[in-house]
């Protein structure tokens, strides 16, 4: 474990690569989604297999979550952005990367991408898309009722999450109230500054999308397929937002072919 400074916030680090004394063959930072999720998600599903495989993982807390830093204010999406930034120039990573992100994670990905594309090898978006007025106004309405249910009904609400989704998830809910109550989070998003058509379009990096067949996130495969020059999805039937989780082996997979393709060829 690592806390790394990165500007006006110090964000928890984890770092994961090859454990037999070889070169990495490429750097992949793999970025997570909204108040219940954390670099963990990464670290017991796909990171350990990238490792072995030859890359360097580099897994981070956005700013809030996890072990990094709670400031009281600053979650809008380019916080995180110039968070992302940071965090590889304190690094000293250089080079091009492979960008991979979970959810809203994918949603910074894609603005870094946006922001550097010579800084950026590939990007997998998995159930994630880019920030659009559509995709602020679908967040507004997800924080919105997030604060509403774990803010002013938190006891039943974690009460239906411990009986239905388990006490892990119920325990996970808790903090996800204790950061919407607390931080100017579930303003901040809905309110980011949103990409242009042009701005997407400026995104010529090898782009792989990965959805779960029953995610409504799938439906937005046209507007990608119309938007990026260089883009190809993949959908995983028989499951929904949690994919990453739910078929992690899948989901590995395919990102690391697009790690080998996007040209690392010496990734196994």
């Amino acid at each position: 474990m690592a806390m790394v400074d990165a500007g006006d916030i110090r964000l928890h680090v984890q770092r994961m690569g090859p454990e037999d004394g070889r070169a990495p063959v490429a750097t992949a930072v793999l970025v997570h989604g909204l108040l219940t999720d954390s670099l963990a998600s990464y670290y017991f599903t796909v990171a350990p297999r990238f490792a072995a495989a030859g890359v360097d993982v580099v897994m981070y807390d956005l700013r809030g979550h996890g072990r990094s830093e709670r400031p009281p204010a600053g979650y809008t999406l380019d916080h995180n952005i110039d968070d992302l930034e940071a965090l590889l120039d304190r690094l000293g990573i250089t080079g091009p990367v492979h960008l991979v992100g979970n959810s809203y994670g994918g949603t910074i990905a894609f603005g870094y991408a946006a922001r550097h594309p010579e800084r950026v090898a590939s990007l997998a978006l998995i159930e994630s898309e880019p920030a659009t007025a559509a995709w602020a106004a679908k967040l507004r309405g997800i924080l919105d009722r997030v604060v509403s249910e774990l803010t002013h009904n938190e006891p039943d609400t974690i009460a239906w999450i411990s009986a239905n989704r388990g006490h892990h998830t119920a325990r996970l809910a808790r903090g996800a109230g204790r950061l919407a109550r607390e931080t100017t989070l579930g303003r901040d998003v809905p309110a980011s500054r949103v990409l242009t058509e042009p701005e997407i379009r400026a995104v010529r990096c090898p782009v792989l999308g990965v959805y779960g067949g029953d995610s409504d996130v799938v439906e937005l495969l046209p507007l990608k397929e119309a938007l990026l020059a260089d883009f190809r999805s993949v959908v995983l039937p028989g499951h929904e937002h949690s994919v990453l989780v739910e078929a992690a082996g899948a989901v590995g997979g395919h990102v690391l072919d697009l790690i080998r393709s996007a040209g690392a060829e010496a990734v196994r």
